[in-house]
């Protein structure tokens, strides 16, 4: 079944134009992975801040081959992750 996860990032004061660069490079390895149908990534208009990632994949098998890239390892866990004030992934069962 097709897998989705729906995430929001908030970064911390000062480190959003930082967060957003992170998440472009993200976006163009992702999406170059097999088995990822979708990785859009969104800034909030009022809280510049605030971003939410909308991911799918073929199945939860691709999700967590992409988590184990070294782009997400390197993008995601050593630079994003220290820039953000609060994170959250939902995942999701996408409906035919």
């Amino acid at each position: 079944m097709t897998h989705a996860i729906f995430a929001t990032w908030k970064a911390t004061p000062g480190k959003a134009e930082e967060v957003e660069t992170i998440l472009l490079e993200l976006a163009r390895e992702t999406r170059r992975e097999p088995g990822v149908l979708m990785f859009v990534a969104n800034r909030g208009k009022e809280a510049r801040d605030t971003f939410v990632l909308y991911e799918q994949y073929v199945d939860e098998a691709a999700f967590r081959a992409h988590q184990q890239t070294s782009h997400f390892r390197h993008l995601v866990l050593e630079r994003a992750l220290p820039l953000l004030a609060h994170r959250e992934r939902v995942p999701f069962d996408v409906l035919p």
